[in-house]
């Protein structure tokens, strides 16, 4: 496990997004599918959240090429009362999956209040914030979920039972974009392991256990995260991860804890992973006329306390702005990645 500093490439977000778009294309994804993927990916890799970001695309491949997720799913709605809908994902892209179920919460909240829309039969779908900020961007309140396979260890136990279980929630902003709360049930997401791993690099301290449950910061010796909390209030995350859990397994129909299909193993097995989107239309509401303009203000007051503290989501947008100057720095094992895809599917390289 090296400790030296690993040098990076930069490469301009446009340049990510057309390959991105040229490979999954070249896997026989539509193209709005595939713009859809490939921008949310760069997207949230200008958000500074490489764990999520483009880093993710060679294994979005590895799994349409094994065919657990397939290029042109029949995506199927069930409209299941005023305000509520199942979207069945047919073992789709998730990212594709999870936007049309979003889009799908945004009308039925428009039309009723709130809409909440799950999700089933589905695959990763990235960054979970993409969702809850869309909705807020169009001046509603997005609350969105999701699971993922066995990853994090249960408070008082060392063996991997429920996933990072992500939750984010975010609300407009008047002249501004949205506040986004966007966080794992764990104190990292298990593909910043991954990410280790492919580089060489170790792991924060007080986050991951090995197989025997004894802390670890060699990303090739972690077996299980910890909840968020670590192990004095780890109680706290895996509650909270477990009635994420709920929410998206056992109420859509999915499979649950350690019955979900591994990610980075058994790749021609289908995830089977669900979500869940609630959209609410804050005019609905006493305070819905001036709720953007009071986050606004509440984000100035929070500014001039001593500390000047940010509002949630305004560090990833400030890294945006970063980013979208200087580029989008690529570890050397993912450019290997890269490279190697694009030689497999004839696209040209980014980097």
């Amino acid at each position: 496990m090296t400790t030296e500093a690993i040098e990076l490439i930069h490469c301009p977000a446009e340049t990510l997004r057309t390959w991105g778009r040229a490979c999954l294309q070249a896997m026989d994804v539509p193209e709005a599918d595939a713009r859809s993927v490939a921008d949310s990916l760069v997207l949230t890799s200008l958000w500074g959240v490489d764990s999520h970001g483009i880093a993710r695309l060679p294994h979005y491949l590895n799994r349409l090429r094994a065919g657990s997720i397939k290029a042109r799913p029949a995506i199927r709605d069930e409209l299941t009362g005023p305000c509520t809908a199942q979207v069945h994902g047919d073992q789709g892209l998730g990212i594709a999956v999870a936007h049309h179920a979003n889009r799908l919460a945004m009308r039925l909240a428009r039309e009723a209040g709130v809409g909440a829309v799950g999700v089933s039969d589905s695959s990763h779908c990235g960054a979970i914030g993409l969702y809850a900020r869309a909705a807020a961007q169009e001046g509603l309140i997005g609350i969105a979920f999701t699971h993922a396979d066995s990853i994090a260890a249960p408070h008082g136990g060392h063996r991997p039972f429920l996933g990072t279980n992500p939750i984010a929630i975010a609300f407009p902003r008047a002249d501004g974009e949205p506040v986004c709360l966007d966080m794992a049930t764990t104190s990292i997401p298990w593909n910043r392991v991954m990410n280790a791993r492919r580089e060489g690099r170790g792991l924060p301290q007080g986050v991951a256990v090995d197989a025997q449950g004894q802390p670890t910061t060699d990303a090739a010796a972690a077996s299980a995260l910890l909840p968020l909390g670590g192990t004095d209030y780890g109680h706290k995350g895996y509650a909270m991860a477990l009635m994420i859990e709920l929410l998206c397994g056992p109420l859509h129909g999915n499979p649950w804890g350690p019955h979900i299909p591994p990610m980075y193993e058994q790749l021609h097995r289908p995830r089977e992973l669900g979500a869940f989107f609630i959209v609410l239309d804050p005019m609905r509401f006493a305070g819905g006329a001036t709720l953007a303009a009071t986050v606004a203000l509440m984000a100035q007051t929070l500014a001039a306390e001593p500390g000047a503290p940010r509002m949630p989501g305004d560090p990833e947008l400030q890294r945006l702005s970063q980013r979208s100057e200087a580029g989008i720095p690529l570890e050397p094992g993912l450019v290997a990645q890269m490279r190697e895809w694009s030689s497999l599917v004839n696209v040209p390289a980014p980097a």
